[in-house]
């Protein structure tokens, strides 16, 4: 299968081209490689990707409104994986432009591109921070997810609806994944974990926000990525069930869903940083700062519905999959 994935050279994007190739699939990476962080660890992704001989990289600005037309036009795709966006809740503060223009602009140009060649399945990126306060844990699908807290969310929020219009216009069949709390190895660097380790290994101390008392689902990168491949040859249908008298938010009359991907269970931060302590042997020196503007106590996913649908069973405990990232970051940075 031709399968275009945006964001290619992106922490997430990297690790699913880099599976989809080892399948067998021919895949058009789309990245700009832009300096939101170290633009060399995205070049040294490429370098991996680009070994494979079915794999061909794009660099382009999902924005760019005369370019991408011209993408679909020369790739058609069967497959869409859009993971391309401004990441970051905390960044949202300072640029709110950049999220408007990669993910309400970038994602209308994926959109207009699956219109005018119309794939199989369009699968994008969103996020667990659309569940804003949201104080029912697990944050479940079928609750309304109505008040993200940052413009981050709030542009993924839009993504959600700009995908179920084309999916009613259209028919594109539109699946969108809301990601919880993504680490592993090639993990960025304005991550916690990443941020973490470079600070513990220097001798610094860390900066540990809400006193440490936060709650996160940890979900392991490559999780994430079985979700995600599992979902491309099962695009949605329109759900005979649905009532618009009493409109259940993750399903539609029209061919689109949207979908928990994360590991279904709350891991308290300072539990994290003692993994990750354990695996460094070292212990890190905590300055404990308030809970940050957009940032929630806790989350956690009900993938009930994910399960369902795809057969998803993350495996991965932070136990492993931390120790994996100090693994990956020790061989990769000689430290």
């Amino acid at each position: 299968m031709a399968i275009l994935v945006t964001g290619s050279a992106g922490f997430i994007g990297f690790h699913l081209a880099r599976r989809l190739l080892a399948a067998g699939h021919a895949v058009v990476g789309l990245d700009s490689l832009n300096a939101y962080y170290d633009p060399q660890l995205k070049r040294a992704r490429l370098a991996i990707l680009e070994a494979s001989a079915a794999y061909r990289h794009v660099t382009i600005d999902l924005a760019d409104r005369e370019r991408m037309p011209a993408l679909f036009a020369e790739t058609r795709p069967e497959a869409v994986i859009n993971l391309a966006a401004q990441a970051g809740v905390r960044y949202s503060l300072e640029s709110p432009e950049t999220y408007v223009d990669s993910n309400v602009v970038g994602f209308l140009n994926v959109l207009e591109g699956c219109r005018a060649h119309p794939p199989r399945h369009l699968i994008y990126a969103s996020t667990s921070s659309i569940y804003g306060n949201h104080a029912n844990l697990p944050f479940s699908v079928h609750d309304a997810a109505t008040h993200p807290i940052t413009l981050y969310s709030a542009s993924k929020a839009a993504n959600e609806a700009m995908a179920h219009a084309y999916a009613h216009l259209f028919g594109i069949p539109c699946t969108g994944f809301r990601f919880f709390t993504v680490y592993g190895p090639w993990g960025r660097p304005d991550m916690a974990l990443f941020k973490f380790t470079d600070a513990i290994l220097k001798g610094r101390p860390i900066e540990v926000y809400g006193q440490g008392e936060m709650q996160r689902d940890f979900t392991y990168v490559d999780d994430i990525v079985d979700g995600l491949v599992a979902a491309i040859d099962r695009p949605p249908s329109a759900d005979p069930a649905w009532d618009a008298t009493k409109p259940d938010p993750a399903t539609s009359a029209a061919p689109w869903r949207v979908l928990n991907l994360g590991a279904s269970r709350r891991v308290e931060l300072m539990r994290y940083i003692e993994v990750l302590e354990e695996k460094l042997g070292r212990k890190a020196e905590i300055h404990f700062l308030p809970m940050q503007a957009g940032d929630v106590a806790a989350t956690e996913a009900d993938t009930a519905e994910t399960r369902r649908v795809l057969d998803y069973a993350p495996s991965t405990s932070i136990e492993i999959g931390v120790g994996r990232f100090v693994d990956w970051y020790r061989e990769y940075y000689g430290v």
